[in-house]
């Protein structure tokens, strides 16, 4: 009996879900709607690799599609067959872009199958290394005796660092000029030359730039401070509920088959849990989630209402 048999035959007895549906494809991209080097494509090739491991050697290739916050990525995905060929791998923009772009060309909800919640990560505010303000407390004081004299990196319109980035202006009554970018590596490139003042950007993409004096950390998007920076003040000490995250996700087309979601969601799960994706994220200053299909599906429709009240506080713009 060969592996085929073997595989179709545990099918048939229930320990598989049909074989005819999962074998279908051996290779499944995983498009990624943000620029290599970034926090989403760090966290897809870490996913990529260890699911290759849980699925009878199905290939993950990431497929890189930057532009439009993410949605690039997302219509590629949506109007893909749903046979686990396709899949997203997606950020806090799909959630912030439902309120952000008057119009899309899908749905975020029903256009979508989701999979697993995958990690989240808070954010980091940075400057270069001479600029004036130390901490937070010093740049709020600074900006608001110089408005719009400094100015901001939004590393991706849309994202979860842009509406910070706009909050913290809100919140904090201050005049500081908003500079979009297409991704982070491009955006933190230009605070590390002294080109611009300022950038969130999640832990995982400024920690070794921090560490190694290139950059330096003004505050945390945290509830409380983080471990690995503990001299850094969070946000919220100076700002008053002040705290943000980003997630990444990993989604599929609509109507995926229920044998294939539990397959790719299960693989998906196995490979939070496994030791060196688990040290790999943990020293990239990622917070595992392992959200399965319906937990996942109920976080998304709440941060989609819980970022359209911060869309429509700060009167952000697509553009």
């Amino acid at each position: 009996m060969n592996r085929r048999e073997i595989l179709a035959l545990l099918a048939a007895t229930g320990v598989l879900p049909s074989f005819d549906v999962l074998a279908q494809q051996n290779v499944s991209r995983l498009l990624v709607g943000a620029t290599p080097g970034g926090g989403t494509d760090i966290v897809a090739r870490a996913v990529a690799n260890e699911m290759g491991k849980r699925m009878n050697g199905r290939q993950f290739i990431v497929d890189n599609r930057p532009g439009a916050a993410g949605n690039i990525a997302a219509q590629a995905v949506a109007k893909s067959p749903a046979d686990g060929s396709t899949l997203l791998i997606s950020y806090t923009s799909h959630a912030i872009n439902a309120s952000l772009y008057p119009s899309l060309p899908f749905d975020p909800v029903k256009d979508f199958t989701p999979l697993c919640g995958l990690a989240s990560s808070p954010a980091v505010l940075v400057t270069r290394p001479n600029f004036p303000a130390k901490d937070i407390r010093e740049l709020i004081a600074l900006a608001k005796t110089q408005p719009g004299k400094f100015n901001l990196a939004i590393a991706g319109i849309g994202s979860a660092n842009h509406l910070a980035g706009e909050m913290l202006k809100h919140d904090a009554r201050v005049d500081i000029v908003s500079v979009p970018y297409k991704g982070t590596g491009p955006a933190l490139a230009d605070v590390v030359a002294g080109q611009i003042d300022l950038a969130f950007a999640g832990v995982a993409t400024v920690q070794e730039l921090i560490k190694g004096g290139k950059l330096r950390a003004l505050g945390v998007t945290s509830g409380q401070r983080l471990a690995s920076m503990p001299d850094v003040p969070t946000v919220n000490e100076v700002v008053p509920g002040f705290e943000y995250s980003s997630w990444y996700g990993l989604f599929g087309p609509a109507n995926m088959p229920k044998p294939l979601v539990e397959q790719f969601a299960a693989a998906a799960r196995a490979a939070l849990a496994s030791d060196d994706l688990k040290q790999k994220f943990a020293n990239e200053g990622l917070v595992i989630m392992g959200l399965g299909p319906q937990e996942f599906d109920r976080f998304v429709r709440s941060e989609i209402v819980r970022w359209g009240k911060v869309v429509q506080a700060t009167g952000a713009k697509p553009e």
